[in-house]
């Protein structure tokens, strides 16, 4: 890695230097024998070094520290290539998503414009082999997770939806001929995918309850039955349907095109939290579906655990990213809003705020950070998805409940940001099981007893 990619990867925080600070250093130094001595500086090394010359500053003047959320350098663990398209990731969210994120929010509307640049940064079933994917490690799928929820819970959701439970779905549960039809397409998101498992009646029971049938009458398989809380789904190209076959009892998995006769769906509205989201309620009337488009390796329930296994992590990863959103602009705001002619970082119940809420995000981002490496180490089970999921969705709540705290009356408005992390900290709790099934499924594995009803 040569020094001008290191330099590429500090470039936000040397944009906080002082440039009258550089020019004057420029002048006493010879750049020539600095930059051959930078050179075979580490990415730690550099890191401090501009830490170091950002609280010099001005003489006289207080310099403030950067604000960032990875307060244990976790980011220093991931490789240069890993890291620049984390940086990638963020820049494109800063750039294209911040500006509209909160009016998008508020209209409950679904910003398309940004689906084929979102496609160009080929992120897509990232952790996947093959189909155009990039066979990077899960960690990146986190890494990816956190870095979209930091600037919005929603497009997070949209793009989880579609790259892990919906490509997710076909790439475990798919025939050859099936992932070759969809994944390619999916994966630059020319095709965007919907996951259908919960039912309008039952939620966290759906392995047992799942009311929604199929049938095979000789020709197709027939569906009926309702989904609801549908990401994408009214837009969707292709949703994931799970139904329980009334012959066998056997939950099964279908590509139910959006096209198919007998397939509706309604757009749910007045959402108080992922209002970018389109969640739709799905009515499927006799919806004749062809065997070629029954997912040839969903067998049972326990497939579709295997779905769900697999993306829990990545929404422990969006817990993190919806935490740091809040801290950071939380943060920002302290550092700028004065009251009794002092900003008010410089008072001591705010302060105490903020390092509680730095001290659950930093023991988040190092959970999550074990837990994907156990998924990259093939060791991942269940109740380690289960407690991540758990602490995490709680840990957010406290932290968003901070960031609005310390911006006092202005916490409720949306310019701030801070009021739209607090209303999809609340989805974040409750989807991808409850607190309360998650924590059964870590006491099961603990106490070697299961407390399920």
């Amino acid at each position: 890695m040569t020094f001008f990619q290191k330099i590429k990867q500090t470039i936000n925080l040397l944009k906080e230097v002082d440039l009258d600070q550089l020019t004057q250093i420029n002048e006493k130094i010879d750049l020539k024998q600095t930059l051959a001595t930078l050179e075979k500086l580490d990415d730690r090394q550099i890191k401090n070094m501009l830490k170091l010359l950002h609280h010099q500053g001005k003489r006289g003047q207080h310099q403030l520290p950067p604000i960032d959320g990875d307060f244990y350098n976790l980011d220093l663990k991931l490789t240069d290539t890993q890291r620049n398209l984390q940086l990638r990731v963020r820049q494109f969210m800063e750039k294209e998503v911040r500006p509209i994120a909160n009016d998008y929010w508020n209209k409950a509307k679904f910003p398309f414009g940004i689906i084929p640049k979102l496609g160009e940064l080929n992120i897509a079933g990232i952790a996947y082999e093959g189909y155009g994917c990039a066979a990077m490690p899960f960690l990146m799928e986190g890494i990816i997770a956190q870095e979209i929820a930091r600037v919005d819970v929603s497009i997070s959701t949209f793009f989880g939806v579609h790259s892990g439970l919906a490509m997710g779905s076909i790439y475990l549960c798919g025939s050859e001929a099936q992932k070759q039809e969809w994944l390619p397409k999916m994966q630059k998101l020319k095709t965007i995918g919907a996951f259908g498992l919960t039912e309008p009646n039952v939620g966290s029971a759906v392995s047992q309850g799942m009311e929604t049938t199929c049938r095979f009458d000789g020709e197709h398989w027939i569906l009926n039955g309702q989904k609801k809380w549908i990401g994408n789904a009214t837009f969707a190209d292709v949703i994931v349907i799970w139904a329980k076959d009334i012959d066998s009892k056997q939950v099964k998995g279908f590509l139910v095109r959006k096209e198919n006769p007998g397939f509706k769906a309604e757009k749910m509205e007045d959402k108080m939290a992922l209002r970018i989201v389109q969640n739709a309620l799905i009515t499927l009337t006799d919806c004749k579906i062809p065997e070629t488009d029954r997912l040839q390796k969903a067998n049972s329930f326990a497939d579709t655990a295997k779905v769900l296994k697999m993306t829990r992590a990545g929404v422990a990863w969006q817990a993190v990213g919806c935490a740091r959103g809040a801290y950071e602009s939380a943060l920002k705001y302290t550092k700028k809003r004065e009251q009794f002619s002092k900003p008010i970082a410089s008072f001591q119940l705010v302060q105490n705020h903020l390092v509680e809420m730095l001290s659950n995000l930093t023991a988040m981002q190092t959970m999550v950070f074990r837990l994907s490496e156990l998924q990259d180490e093939g060791i991942l089970t269940d109740e380690h998805a289960s407690l991540a999921k758990v602490f995490c969705s709680l840990r957010t709540r406290d932290v968003v409940s901070r960031a609005r705290e310390v911006l006092g009356g202005n916490g409720i408005l949306l310019e701030h940001d801070v009021a739209r992390f607090v209303a999809d900290a609340e989805a974040i709790y409750s989807y991808e099981g409850t607190k309360e099934i998650n924590t059964l499924i870590v006491g099961r594995a603990i106490t070697g007893y299961s407390a399920f009803v």
